[in-house]
């Protein structure tokens, strides 16, 4: 799946013009490393099980590609890795994967919540000083939530493997302001969904800094917050309540 998604989003690069920037297309690469403090609980049945999460780095990977065909949405792919490792103490029954686990034994946990965001949005305004992106976005699970402990058959522990996918429709927006002459911005972006039991809202706000601004090549250094919230119902059978936030810092460079 990262290999498949890596490549996915490297392969824009292909796109990108030997022009100067934007005068027919402009490519932006960038990568985040994230510091997250994660909790939540997750279950096939819809009676969530909470376990303790440990906190985690994980690493986030976007292309996104923007060109001045009119009524075309600029297209922007994300990659967020976000495998959770945890375990909890038993206080009532839990079955996972076919198997029901004792109470008041430990049962650990690798969720691997991992996905890609496919967005398509158009620049509602963009200057120097301010622009504003709206769109959608398709959030794609392909994951594996893994379980291990002892069972009611008794014996060794036993491990449960779940495998799961789907996509999560979400509204999709960006911000950013300038300012001026300090090579400094403040942005936002997030993804929204409220729908029924789901509700999955994915967004980050931060400051960037502008480390070289020409005609051929922009980089910037960024740091800030991002907050994910996964509340799915019923995703292949998978229910989850997870929160993982805290902050970020990442590079971006635009062709």
């Amino acid at each position: 799946m990262k290999k498949y998604c890596l490549a996915a989003a490297l392969s824009m690069a292909c796109l990108a013009p030997t022009a100067q920037a934007d005068t027919l297309l402009g490519l932006y690469l960038g990568v985040d490393g994230w510091q997250s403090d994660n909790s939540g609980s997750f279950a096939q049945d819809g009676n969530l099980q909470s376990f303790k999460f440990d906190d985690e780095t994980f690493t986030s990977y976007y292309a996104a590609l923007e060109h001045p065909v009119p009524l075309v949405p600029n297209i922007k792919l994300k990659y967020t890795e976000l495998e959770l490792n945890g375990s909890t103490m038993l206080d009532e029954s839990f079955s996972f994967g076919g198997s029901n686990y004792v109470v008041g034994t430990t049962v650990g946990t690798v969720s691997d919540l991992s996905h890609v965001d496919y967005i398509l949005y158009y620049e509602i305004f963009d200057n120097d000083l301010v622009s504003i992106d709206l769109g959608v976005n398709a959030k794609q699970f392909d994951g594996e939530i893994t379980v291990t402990g002892t069972s009611q058959n008794g014996g060794p522990s036993t491990t449960e493997r779940v495998d799961f996918s789907g996509f999560v429709p979400l509204v999709y927006g960006r911000a950013e302001v300038g300012l001026p002459l300090t090579g400094l911005s403040v942005f936002f972006e997030g993804s929204l969904l409220a729908i029924d039991d789901s509700k999955v809202q994915d967004y980050q706000a931060g400051i960037a800094y502008a480390l070289l601004d020409n005609l051929a090549i922009d980089m910037d250094i960024k740091a800030g917050y991002r907050s994910m919230t996964l509340e799915l119902d019923d995703i292949d059978d998978i229910y989850t309540d997870i929160d993982a936030s805290g902050p970020f810092a990442g590079i971006q460079i635009h062709f």
